[in-house]
């Protein structure tokens, strides 16, 4: 059923006093489930100033015992991390020394490029492609260049930041399966908000066993704030076991709340529900401004072409409402923003500023005074 939308919400913002609304870093609006807030409420004091004594049931911790359960993946190659993105550097700083090749997706999350950077290594990189109002990956153009570059990483981002874009199942395992003598990481930060299934981790590990899924509860979990990650390895990726163990365990109080949120999917496929409604809201407004292009998103945070004489425009009549997006610089993406996909209310209300802030760019363009020669 569509979304209703009316234009009336903007005036809501103009108080500027107002608390700024934060769109700019794909972080979840809608917060955990309540289930997590209990773990709170019920801490005590063994969790907070105790180590962990999982390791003498032979684990690292509940949580990746209980995440080896619901992925079919054998503990020892479940890891947790400081976030995914720990996990990230971890990896990149485990296998790629100094003069060594990553290939990575053209437009991607910057931070990629500054970890190979600390390495010293070598980067190569591969394009999305524009087809039909979204990006897509070219698994043959991925392949080509590990037959020329021989990689010693390889990095595919699923949906990819900031284009939002999954890779092609049939395409990651005709990768997988060719890239064979690489170390393959598969960034999932934003997995979840199309509702897929997990299968496919445990079938990509089972085809290629130098294979690094990484995952992170900041997103589709709504705790960003705690930096809770983890990653799933292939079984000829021990080094990697190896360099990122911890000898006393993890954040008690961390696993715990993740543990609980995994145990409220029905909270959380809602919230991925309403987010895909207020996707098809943004695709069908936007699309009514001229010269604007939203691309198709399997994350919680869209892409979106504008034209770029309406840069200054845009980001000054935001700012003076409060609402912070993300307006990118990036090669080939000049001309786009990205708008994290916030709840109902603040989406009506983004939309309704982005109208009225064109509308009034275009009234007051045609009805400025000519000049007088």
């Amino acid at each position: 059923m569509p979304v209703a939308f009316s234009f009336k919400a903007a005036t809501t913002v103009k108080d500027p006093a107002m608390r700024k609304l934060l769109l700019d870093r794909n972080e979840n609006q809608y917060g955990p489930s309540p289930v997590c807030y209990e773990i709170l409420y019920k801490a005590n004091l063994e969790e907070l100033s105790l180590y962990s004594r999982d390791f003498t049931r032979g684990v690292k911790g509940e949580l990746s015992e209980r995440l080896s359960t619901s992925l079919g993946i054998p503990e020892d190659r479940i890891l947790l991390s400081y976030g995914s993105e720990d996990m990230l550097k971890q990896v990149i700083h485990c296998y790629v020394q100094r003069g060594e090749t990553l290939l990575l997706p053209r437009q991607s999350w910057w931070y990629y490029k500054a970890i190979v950077n600390e390495t010293g290594g070598q980067k190569v990189e591969y394009s999305l492609h524009e087809r039909k109002g979204e990006f897509v990956y070219d698994g043959s153009e991925i392949m080509r260049l590990y037959d020329e570059h021989t990689p010693r990483v390889i990095l595919l981002a699923s949906p990819n930041n900031p284009t939002g874009n999954s890779i092609d199942p049939q395409d990651l395992a005709e990768v997988v399966a060719h890239c064979d003598s690489s170390v393959i990481v598969l960034d999932e930060a934003y997995y979840g908000f199309s509702g897929n299934s997990h299968d496919h981790v445990k079938d990509t590990l089972n085809t290629n066993s130098r294979v690094v899924a990484l995952r992170t509860f900041s997103k589709y979990y709504a705790l960003a704030g705690l930096r809770i990650g983890y990653a799933c390895v292939g079984e000829e990726l021990s080094h990697l076991i190896t360099y990122s163990a911890r000898y006393l365990g993890y954040n008690r109080l961390s696993e715990k709340i993740a543990c609980a949120a995994l145990g409220d999917e029905k909270y959380y496929r809602s919230i991925a529900r309403r987010m895909r409604e207020d996707k098809a809201l943004y695709y069908r407004e936007l699309a009514s401004l001229e010269g604007f292009a939203p691309f198709l998103s399997d994350a919680n945070f869209l892409l979106v072409r504008y034209p770029v004489r309406l840069k200054h425009v845009l980001h000054e009549g935001l700012q003076r409402r409060n609402i912070e997006i993300r307006f990118l610089d990036d090669p080939g993406l000049e001309d786009c923003m990205r708008i994290t996909i916030g709840t109902r209310e603040q989406n009506t209300l983004v939309l309704s500023v982005l109208h009225e802030i064109v509308r009034g760019h275009v009234w007051a363009t045609t009805h400025a005074e000519p000049v007088k020669p």
